[in-house]
């Protein structure tokens, strides 16, 4: 198509034909990010009382077993958790995800995979809101912040459990961490406001005052205590000897504390999604 012989009027016509062509000859619209190879299952049902997940894998492979939705939603869109609003399912059902990573793809574009895994075999449709809601605000109390900063990455290898000194949280972190896995065994999301970069060493120990009562350690607490009743060995539950609540604790070793607030907060709405992923 010559278009210097093309009248005026007609001139952004041929220019707008003429992108359409480099494109399709050059090839500029890029492809989502894909895994080579991915294979997602549910879960066979799990061992009665005990319920065991895994996130790793071998280097170039994202292995996840028995995890749920809201879970694998989270790693995708590099959210929380409580972050994600959607159907009570997202908690429920588990799936064993295995995928090969393209070679030389940097750890940055697993996220952008992990969305069109999503989209491909769940079907799934989102978007983003702000919605007002409870949440502690985790701040520098008085008297300062108290730890020294140590080598490691910043997302750390932070460890909960329930043992018999009650509640228990170790390993190097970012405080924004810290409030992520807080706001799993929280009944609200913990907010990090205190704007303190770094990684740290978090050893922290204390007993229920109840704000644990919907998170993640209830949970843990009901599958310890289903274990010891079917005669199994209840490691995750707790006594709850005199001792340090959460907040006594976070002040005493980090000079942090926690403030009940309402605040906006980012939310991931799940508009749909398929409960059966499509076959491999």
């Amino acid at each position: 198509m010559d278009c210097m012989k093309l009248q005026k009027t007609r001139v952004s016509v041929c220019a707008g034909l003429a992108l359409a062509a480099a494109e399709a000859l050059f090839g500029q619209t890029t492809a989502a990010p894909a895994f080579e190879v991915a294979s997602v299952k549910p879960s066979p049902p799990p061992t009665p009382g005990m319920l065991k997940v895994q996130m790793g894998g071998d280097p170039g492979m994202v292995d996840y077993k028995n995890v749920n939705l809201r879970t694998v939603i989270a790693r995708a869109y590099e959210v929380k958790e409580f972050q994600i609003s959607g159907p009570d399912w997202l908690d429920t059902e588990r799936f064993d995800i295995l995928a090969k990573v393209p070679p030389n793809t940097p750890k940055t574009q697993i996220p952008a995979m992990l969305q069109n895994l999503l989209a491909t075999r769940f079907k799934l449709t989102t978007h983003r809101e702000q919605k007002v809601m409870p949440v502690y605000a985790m701040v520098v109390a008085k008297g300062g912040f108290k730890p020294k900063a140590v080598e490691g990455p910043p997302e750390g290898r932070i460890r909960m459990t329930i043992g018999p000194k009650g509640y228990q949280m170790s390993g190097p972190t970012s405080l924004g961490a810290l409030s992520g896995g807080l706001s799993q065994m929280m009944d609200r999301p913990v907010v990090d406001l205190t704007g303190i970069e770094g990684t740290y060493q978090v050893d922290l120990e204390w007993v229920s005052d109840g704000s644990e009562g919907a998170g993640m350690m209830a949970k843990m607490r009901g599958m310890a205590a289903a274990q010891a009743a079917a005669g199994g060995e209840a490691h995750g539950e707790a006594s709850e000897p005199n001792g340090l609540s959460l907040n006594g604790a976070l002040q005493e070793k980090l000079g942090l504390k926690l403030e009940a607030r309402k605040s906006p907060v980012d939310i991931l709405v799940v508009d749909g999604a398929e409960k059966v992923p499509t076959e491999n």
